[in-house]
């Protein structure tokens, strides 16, 4: 019987309240750049973010189609950053990883 592989073990740390406060402040920059339209026939409301691609969201009103741009900008974040995306700066607002020795 053959040895498992290697074991990759990736030490996870909580996000200091500065780095916290920037991600908030990024979201924050992003909504506001954020564009709603009324759809046609009453089918609801289409929010996307100028710049972000792949960041829109339709739902049946105004406030709930904020909140779910809100959630996909969240997880775009989240998943580009995990992926070594470029995001984009925002209002002077950067989110990078630098790796630390």
């Amino acid at each position: 019987m053959r040895p498992p592989g290697p074991v990759r073990i990736e030490q996870k740390r909580k996000a200091t309240k500065e780095e916290a406060a920037m991600l908030t402040a990024y979201i924050n920059a992003a909504l506001r750049k954020a564009h709603y339209e009324i759809l046609a026939e009453g089918e609801g409301y289409f929010g996307a973010i100028e710049g972000l691609q792949g960041v829109w969201a339709q739902a049946d009103t105004l406030e709930a189609c904020r909140e779910e741009l809100r959630e996909v900008l969240e997880e775009w974040i989240i998943l580009g950053l995990k992926m070594g995306h470029l995001i984009p700066s925002l209002d002077g607002i950067s989110l990078t990883i630098e790796e630390v020795a």
